[in-house]
């Protein structure tokens, strides 16, 4: 093993998965942040070996990593076969956003209460960088921070189960999208996010909900049964990682 495990390049925002700490938090968040922008595609091997070999650290690092993965429902842990990233069924997808409704609304009902003039900012921030993401062609980066204002938006309604709960929804969502999308892949959620901040900043509780509700439907109606998107060959998608070889980190 001759690379050295790299901390993701941007800086930290509480929403994201450690981006520096211990080996398998870096780990974690690199292949947290490859599902959120949908490189990883479902059904992925997720080899220990090969892991190990990018990364540049223990398969032990490796195994907690990917349990941690495995709480979120992302990753599927198969005895004496090894790990996969999930491979929702159309009747966990369902459930998965159906959940994903009950949630948003319960957290955007909290957010108009509770959402400070500081992170409302942090949040049209974020929209701004997911909207030039999409701009620029970087669809993958433009996904994963629609997933992330969606983090932010429930730390902003300041209920720690929740912001757990729908950590683990948008990233099973992020997998739903890469395996059932439709061919069309027009996304204006950077549109929709700002109309929600707007009502939010308003403290327009109605308003907020049936924004969010609209934004449910309009990711609901791009879904079908028969594509598959993103990459199964871990190589490629941490390929950025392989680019600069130094020596391994001691685990």
């Amino acid at each position: 093993m001759n690379e050295q495990l790299q901390p993701l390049k941007k800086p930290a925002r509480p929403a994201k998965a450690g981006r520096s700490g211990t080996q398998d938090d870096i780990v974690y968040a690199h292949i947290f942040e490859a599902i959120l922008e949908q490189r990883l595609a479902p059904g992925t091997k997720l080899s220990e070996e090969a892991l190990g070999e990018i990364f540049g650290v223990s398969r032990t690092i490796i195994r907690r990593a990917l349990s941690r993965l495995a709480h979120e429902s992302v990753v599927l842990l198969r005895p004496n076969r090894g790990a996969v990233v999930a491979s929702p069924t159309v009747e966990e997808a369902r459930q998965v956003f159906f959940s994903r409704r009950m949630v948003e609304r319960a957290i955007t009902e909290l957010a108009v209460q509770h959402a400070s003039a500081e992170q409302l900012g942090e949040l049209r921030q974020m929209v701004r960088e997911e909207r030039d993401s999409f701009s620029r062609g970087d669809r993958g980066a433009g996904i994963r921070l629609s997933g992330e204002f969606h983090l932010k938006l429930a730390e902003a309604a300041g209920n720690a189960p929740l912001i757990s709960f729908q950590r683990s929804l948008v990233s099973q969502t992020s997998l739903i999208i890469a395996q059932y999308e439709s061919g069309n892949r027009s996304h204006c959620s950077y549109d929709e996010h700002l109309q929600l901040i707007d009502a939010i900043e308003a403290r327009d509780t109605e308003r907020a909900v049936s924004l969010m509700m609209h934004h449910m439907d309009h990711i609901d109606s791009k879904l079908n049964l028969d594509e598959d998107s993103a990459s199964d060959d871990l190589h490629a998608v941490f390929s950025h990682l392989l680019k600069k070889p130094k020596a391994a980190l001691k685990s």
